[in-house]
């Protein structure tokens, strides 16, 4: 196993950001709930930064949720692999239905993780993208489309591990790139990781209500959308 937990990542991750320069003026990071956001609180600790969440959900093909698909962003921004969608048969219209299905979920997920609150302004500021892991990238894709509406300064994207080939393909989609292992041939996230379990709501906005409190403390901008 290369990490301990989430945590582990997240720090080691945050090490290699500060290497490369990032600090918290002009920054925020973004973790994608729920298994992301443990490992973007640290990041975001250790640059200073303020920290959100991005939501981002799966779409998993019919009668095999775990086949994705492609995935929906906030903002209704959606990614589908058309590729895998003719291996499996799955045409234009159910794929359709199968977006705004979960379409409906991230708008639920937004307002609980946010509280009601309005989503970070990112306007000319570096977003740091943040994950537990890359498998196919289909997720990340979708938040990166979302993500360039809102008309960030940059998009820097963070993970502990990625299959190798799938950075290949996001590289061009981004203007950084922060990767510990690329691993080829990856199965799964979680073989990398000694301690790997689920994330539960609860702890993502546990750890979202901690670093709203430090950015107060800290007198910095929280990075709401301005009225």
């Amino acid at each position: 196993m290369y990490f301990e937990d989430r945590v582990d990542a997240g720090r080691r991750l945050a090490r290699l950001l500060i290497a490369r320069g990032y600090r918290a003026e002009d920054t925020i990071v973004l973790g994608l709930p729920r298994g992301g956001v443990p490992v973007a609180a640290e990041v975001a600790e250790a640059l200073g930064a303020p920290l959100d969440v991005w939501v981002v959900r799966k779409v998993g093909a019919p009668r095999n949720e775990e086949l994705g698909l492609g995935a929906v962003a906030e903002g209704g921004i959606a990614f589908l692999d058309r590729e895998m969608m003719a291996r499996m048969g799955v045409v234009e219209s159910v794929a359709r239905r199968l977006v705004q299905r979960k379409g409906a979920e991230v708008k639920e997920r937004v307002a609980r993780f946010r509280n009601g609150a309005a989503p970070p302004d990112l306007r000319g500021r570096t977003v740091i993208l943040v994950d537990d892991g890359i498998a196919t990238g289909a997720t990340v894709r979708a938040a990166i489309q979302s993500l360039r509406v809102r008309r960030p300064g940059r998009i820097v994207l963070a993970v502990p591990l990625a299959a190798d080939e799938v950075l290949e393909e996001l590289q061009p989609l981004v203007e950084d790139l922060a990767c510990l292992l690329p691993v080829p041939d990856l199965e799964a996230v979680s073989q990398q990781y000694a301690d790997f379990p689920q994330v539960p709501d609860r702890d993502v906005m546990a750890l979202l209500a901690r670093a709203r409190a430090r950015v107060q403390d800290e007198g910095l901008p929280a990075g709401d959308a301005p009225p």
